[in-house]
This record gives structure tokens, C-alpha cells and sequence, in this order.
């Protein structure tokens, strides 16, 4: 299936407004659910640990509607065998997708033709992706030739319709240093950002902060944390490291629109980190 590009915003609000297109044949069901509950899965994919395929299992099995992905290569380098991870697991998967590139570079590799490399978060989806953007934040550059704090690309952006209304979907991976500067900042970037979406949304990513940490306390006050109801039954809910999850730093939050039918973390060492899968269903205005 063809990979989602940006487009102009104008463009893409106006498509918005025309019924979501069926992509059978494209993918099956596997899974019961009622139309108004779209199941989201977070997934920090550590650029496929090795074995991207391994990924695509896991994603599979647990037949979500949208993959919110971090650390994904698209022609990086040797750890992924410059793979375009976006594409290979949006063509195993049969979904649509929308990358949403950190850094861009020159080729490491000797040959015409070869393709930029690319780092950064993507999306999946079932069904088109009608919007997409990628949202600079503020970010501290690991790429020794670029050093130093400054705005970088990396916060992508989708709207989808469903039965209810669009939802607006958000992907990020913050900054991972001890010092929490960096990431104060860009929580109150992505608050500014979200603000601006109308309806439901939902922000899944990588937080490198525990439930916590004051730098993302801001973000429950905008979003509820999807986790809240297992923590009540004494869940932490660790998502990392994968061999021996001690912390929670991967995170699917929604705003009041949605009412969550269930949340779980994945159990697989595809990744370092596990998978987080929320089911929200979609409240309409009566409700």
C-alpha cells in the first residue's frame, strides 16, 4: 500500500470531511470489537533490535487500528540493514503509514542512487491516513555534526474519521538525558501544538520520564494517562527494559472524548522496550 506523504493542511482538513474508504482485501479481521473502539498500540521498536520481522509479529498479533512507532530507521545504517522500516512493516501489515523523520543525512555508502538515511517515528494504520503532519519541538541533537539544542522535526501528527468523529493522533519520543530541561520544554511544545487539534486526541510515545516525573506532569493535566485504571488494581505497568521491566515510560493518553475498555502491556523481547495497547472507545456527545 502506498506510503502517506504531507501534504498541504488545507488539502487534507478538506478530505477529512469525506467518509473513511474500505482497504478490504488489504487486511482481515481478527478481532471482535464495536465500531466506536479503536485499539492503539505504542511501540519504541529500538530500529527493529535485530529482527524487524519479529516486530511485525508482535504489531500483528495484537491487531491494532493505529501503531504509534519510535526509533524506526528508514536507510540508516548497518544495525537495520538499511531497511525502510516504515515502508517493510506497513507492507507486512498490510496498513497505511506516515513517517515523521528527527534527522535526514547523506548516504554512508559509496553508489548513485543511494537514498538518505532517516531516523525518527512513524505511524500505522488501518484505515487512510486522510491528514498528516510533521510538528517541530525543541530537541538535543545526538548526531555529532549537528550538535546543541535547537527545533528538529519528529512530532508527527495524523487525523483519521471514525464513527463518533476525526481523531487526532500524536507520536513522540522525548529526550532521554537525565536533566529534564530538555524535556520540559518540549511538553509544553507538544501541549501548544495539540491545543490547536479540534475534538479527540490521543498522544502515544516514548516519555523517558516515569509517571512521576514533574517535567510531563503537565501532560495529565491536558490528557488523561489510559494506564489509570490498572494502576488502581496495582499494575505499574513497566514497559522497559523488556527483560526486566522496572519503570513506565511508555504511555497512550487521551483526552475526555474516550473511555478506555481495556489497557495492557505487551510481553515480548522484539524490542527493549514492551508494547503498550490501549482500546478507547469513542464517546459520543451524549455520553
Amino acid at each position: 500500500m502506498k506510503r502517506t506523504r504531507a501534504l498541504l493542511a488545507p488539502l487534507f482538513i478538506a478530505l477529512l470531511l469525506v467518509p473513511a474508504l474500505s482497504v478490504t482485501g488489504c487486511k482481515k479481521e481478527t478481532r471482535e470489537r464495536e465500531p466506536a473502539v479503536i485499539r492503539i498500540m505504542n511501540y519504541n521498536i529500538a530500529a527493529g533490535h535485530g529482527d524487524i520481522s519479529a516486530i511485525a509479529r508482535v504489531i500483528a498479533e495484537h491487531d491494532p487500528d493505529i501503531v504509534a512507532l519510535q526509533e524506526v530507521d528508514v536507510h540508516w545504517g548497518v544495525r537495520s540493514g538499511y531497511d525502510d522500516q516504515a515502508e517493510y512493516l506497513a507492507e507486512a501489515l498490510g496498513m497505511d503509514s506516515f513517517y515523521g523523520e528527527i534527522y535526514t543525512l547523506p548516504p554512508d555508502r559509496e553508489g548513485e542512487g543511494m537514498p538518505e538515511r532517516r531516523y525518527g517515528l512513524a505511524f500505522l494504520s488501518k484505515e487512510p491516513i486522510r491528514y498528516a503532519q510533521n510538528h517541530q519541538i525543541t530537541r538535543h541533537s545526538t548526531q555529532p555534526d549537528a550538535p546543541g539544542v535547537r527545533p528538529l522535526p519528529g512530532f508527527p501528527e495524523i487525523a483519521i474519521p471514525f464513527p463518533g468523529g476525526i481523531v487526532h493522533f500524536f507520536n513522540t519520543h522525548l529526550d532521554y538525558r537525565s536533566d529534564p530541561a530538555v524535556r520540559e520544554t518540549q511538553v509544553m511544545e507538544m501541549i501548544e501544538i495539540m491545543e490547536q487539534a479540534e475534538g479527540p486526541v490521543v498522544l502515544a510515545g516514548d516519555l523517558n520520564a516515569r509517571p512521576d516525573a514533574l517535567e510531563i506532569a503537565p501532560l495529565f493535566v491536558m490528557l488523561r494517562d489510559a494506564w489509570d485504571s490498572r494502576q488502581e488494581e496495582g499494575d505499574p505497568g513497566y514497559t522497559f527494559p523488556a527483560d526486566a521491566p522496572d519503570r513506565r515510560i511508555d504511555y497512550i493518553l487521551h483526552s475526555p472524548h474516550f473511555e478506555v475498555v481495556d489497557v495492557f502491556v505487551v510481553d515480548s523481547q522484539a524490542s527493549d522496550h514492551l508494547a503498550v495497547v490501549a482500546d478507547l472507545k469513542l464517546l459520543s456527545q451524549d455520553e
